[in-house]
């Protein structure tokens, strides 16, 4: 663990979360905000939110663990890609596949198949996620976008942001949801009790999910979820929080739960215009086969 002494000299303002950027240069700004929840980072040793506006003469501290340099390989992994061009390819992930390398999966990822099918990936996310301009969980199957060159992978990023991209999502959940239709509003952010989890925190990032329910069972419901927001584990949080987790989440869901080897989340569909070509994309695919034997067998229940 290094240790980082930097003495803020102005006489303006300035959020801290921007102005470690400037002086953590290899490390993104997600990365910086997650730092200082995890109060890795302190202002004459105290803790801080990313917002704490730094004043003229304040110490910070940062403890920062290098990470461990990870050597992405090419590997001859099948993929199913159902749509790709020149700047960008769309892919439809199995569920178990982890999205890129970390120290606890070196390989066998997404990012490794990418990199022996494609020639041209996008380096904005560095060497580890190249192309990736958005991510879903392991145990989530489904729709995902990656970008081939740097321009492409800003433009998307943007849309993402502006709320260009629309991304819809089929869950099943357990119990019965009564209304046909509902939004929930509510912030997301790391859980200060557990840093691997996500929470509902009113000082978290504005999260909206939309969900429509597309079959009611006996004991669970199958609902379509389209995202407004993008925050880590979204659906899985939000739909906990309205007391309807998703079945098979090991993380958010019910102890008793059905035999699934994951939460039963699938990224469905997707429709942009292309950032080049300006040309209307949709995709839309067909439940996996894991998907459609659960439901299949709760429909006889």
């Amino acid at each position: 663990m290094e240790t980082k002494e930097i003495i803020y000299s102005s006489n303006s303002t300035e959020r801290i979360d921007k102005f470690l950027m400037g002086q953590l240069v290899d490390v993104s700004r997600t990365n910086i905000q997650n730092l200082i929840s995890e109060n890795y980072v302190t202002v004459n040793n105290l803790s801080v939110k990313s917002n704490y506006k730094l004043k003229n003469g304040d110490v910070i501290i940062i403890k920062h663990k290098e990470p461990e340099e990870l050597n992405v390989v090419k590997q001859d992994i099948p993929l199913n890609i159902v749509y790709e061009d020149n700047d960008l390819l769309i892919v439809n992930k199995e569920k178990g596949m982890v999205v890129h390398p970390s120290v606890g999966h070196r390989d066998g990822t997404l990012v490794n198949a990418l990199m022996f099918h494609s020639e041209s990936l996008s380096s904005i996310n560095g060497v580890v996620r190249p192309g990736i301009v958005h991510r879903i969980d392991k145990d989530t199957s489904g729709l995902l976008i990656v970008a081939k060159n740097d321009k492409t992978h800003v433009k998307l990023s943007e849309m993402i942001a502006k709320k260009e991209v629309k991304r819809k999502y089929y869950a099943l959940v357990h119990g019965v949801i009564k209304h046909d239709y509902g939004t929930i509003d509510a912030p997301i952010a790391r859980n200060p009790r557990e840093r691997k989890e996500m929470a509902i925190i009113d000082e978290g990032k504005p999260s909206i999910t939309h969900f429509r329910v597309v079959e009611r069972y006996a004991k669970y419901s199958l609902v379509e979820c389209e995202l407004e927001t993008g925050r880590t584990h979204q659906i899985r949080v939000h739909m906990k929080y309205i007391n309807h987790p998703l079945v098979g989440d090991p993380v958010y869901g019910q102890r008793k739960t059905l035999n699934t080897n994951g939460q039963m989340l699938h990224s469905k569909s997707l429709e942009f215009i292309h950032p080049t070509t300006k040309e209307f994309i949709e995709i839309n695919t067909e439940l996996p086969t894991y998907f459609e034997e659960i439901l299949s067998k709760l429909e006889t229940e």
